[in-house]
């Protein structure tokens, strides 16, 4: 039995400093403990033969694929701030690349299926809790509508590796619109390669932007894509209430999905400086501090593309300066836009901005829960505020803005019902709470139980419905179950 991927390989046809040829690592007794079967279906792929004991080889690295040319992409980045100019893919390796049945290309990458010339003296594994956070993470992405990487597959290796104790090895199946990064970028521009930068860029167009192959200057055309991208991808994380929690510059996808859900997580009570991330000690991707990280990332992109602009430097960094000015804007347009939804305005009027920046501030102040206070906010709306109100230590607090803000409805000319049903649209439910996914992968880690997180999958697939059955899923942490702090993995 053979199975099939029909896989297209652009990138590895790239010049060879693009990247390393690697082949997978085997394991020893790889067994599948979750596949993607819709996303198997829609990548043209059968989920009953990947759901055999070959399928599992080929998912955790065992077995190569016909047709797969594997290799680890090179990258540098900054990390925290610092430049690290050789960083590349240290624990995955692609496979190749699909097109899918709406005529997307889609990379099929395998995370923690061993060292590859960028491992850096790690192991290039990945541990099990890792693998089902991002798996968890990024298929709830998916369902919120949030442009994201995805998982296609999980798999455990038969393997322990070693982190601060011996643990369950682990292989992701990811599937991107592609690996590139600001970081890929760095790579070339960092080492003096302009044709590098060059071949990237064009590759990135050719891929992504394909409407700017016959611009008048397609690499400026480029960035302002990549800006726009990203200031609308940033104001729906904030949106949530995510944090990703590691905004590097190799972990900033040109294509303007998210990608690397390390330590990442989500608000419970609102706070714009949470962190969650045990290494980001100084709080520099700080919940309110990711829109301005986003931007200083662009200014990364935007420096290696200056050889493309102009030839004068002077000249190139004024037309950069232009197209970065336009990220503020962009963003404030798509996360007030996204504020108005939430709190069910769905006309602009002057005053919209301080109402809910109010609302906010009252919500910092009180300790509400991000998630229910904007879901229970649709209650309110239609007249039954004692769910929202009981977001607030102080219920005072909301009643006081709750005045204006119906003041402020009456303006509209939905009817109650009409405004419920958006915002229900608007407001999840259903996140995935720190808590319920640290409980998913203990079970899975301590227990071999996998029922805890094929539950939180099922319950997360359907956020803004109100499952009856799996109301608890909605609730915040009790001050015991609270997780205060969230892990690379790496």
């Amino acid at each position: 039995m053979t199975i099939h991927f029909p896989f297209q390989n652009t990138y590895s046809a790239l010049p060879a400093n693009f990247f390393a040829r690697v082949a997978p690592t085997p394991v020893a007794a790889p067994r599948l403990i979750k596949l993607n079967r819709p996303l198997a279906v829609q990548l043209g792929l059968d989920p009953d033969l990947l759901s055999t004991a070959e399928g599992a080889e080929i998912l955790a690295g065992k077995r190569l694929p016909d047709g797969a040319d594997p290799i680890a992409m090179a990258y540098a980045g900054h990390q925290f701030g610092h430049f690290v100019p050789q960083l590349g893919d240290g624990r995955a390796i692609l496979l190749g690349e699909v097109i899918d049945r709406d005529g997307t290309r889609r990379d099929i990458q395998l995370k923690g299926s061993g060292p590859t010339p960028f491992s850096r003296r790690g192991d290039g594994r990945a541990a099990l809790g890792p693998v089902l956070r991002e798996y968890i993470v990024s298929e709830a992405m998916f369902a919120l509508g949030i442009p994201t990487t995805r998982s296609l597959a999980a798999v455990v290796t038969g393997e322990a590796v070693m982190r601060e104790t011996a643990l369950p090895g682990a292989v992701l199946t990811r599937v991107a619109a592609s690996h590139i990064r600001v970081g890929t970028f760095q790579f070339f521009a960092a080492r003096g390669d302009t044709d590098g930068v060059r071949a990237l860029a064009d590759h990135v167009i050719a891929r992504h932007y394909p409407e700017l192959k016959d611009a008048a200057q397609p690499y400026h055309a480029l960035l302002a894509g990549v800006v726009a991208r990203q200031a609308t991808l940033v104001a729906r994380w904030l949106l949530v209430g995510f944090i990703h929690g590691v905004m590097n510059t190799d972990n900033s996808s040109i294509s303007g999905e998210t990608i690397d859900y390390g330590p990442c997580a989500f608000l419970d009570a609102y706070n714009p400086a949470q962190v969650f991330s045990s290494i980001d000690e100084m709080g520099r991707y700080a919940y309110a501090n990711q829109p301005r990280i986003a931007l200083w990332n662009l200014t990364r992109l935007a420096e290696c593309l200056l050889p493309l602009f102009d030839g004068e430097q002077e000249k190139a960094i004024e037309q950069a300066q232009v197209i970065l000015g336009e990220f503020p804007e962009k963003f404030t347009a798509a996360y007030q836009a996204g504020l108005r939804a939430k709190v069910g305005l769905s006309t602009a009027r002057d005053g919209d901005e301080a109402l809910i920046q109010d609302l906010l501030d009252a919500m910092a102040k009180n300790a509400a829960d991000f998630t229910l206070t904007f879901r229970h906010l649709g209650d309110a709306a239609s007249g039954d505020a004692a769910d929202v109100r009981a977001q607030f230590t102080d219920p005072a607090a909301f009643d006081e803005w709750a005045g204006r803000w119906r003041a402020r409805l009456a303006l509209e000319s939905e009817t109650p019902a009409e405004r419920k049903a958006a915002m229900g649209a608007f407001n999840p439910a259903f996140i995935p709470r720190n808590h319920r996914i640290e409980a998913v992968i203990q079970a899975a880690v301590n227990s071999d139980d996998y029922a805890p997180f094929e539950e939180l999958l099922t319950v997360l697939a359907k956020p803004y419905e109100d499952q009856p059955q799996f109301a608890a899923y909605a609730d915040p942490p009790l001050p015991e179950q609270m997780v205060t702090q969230t892990f690379c993995g790496t």
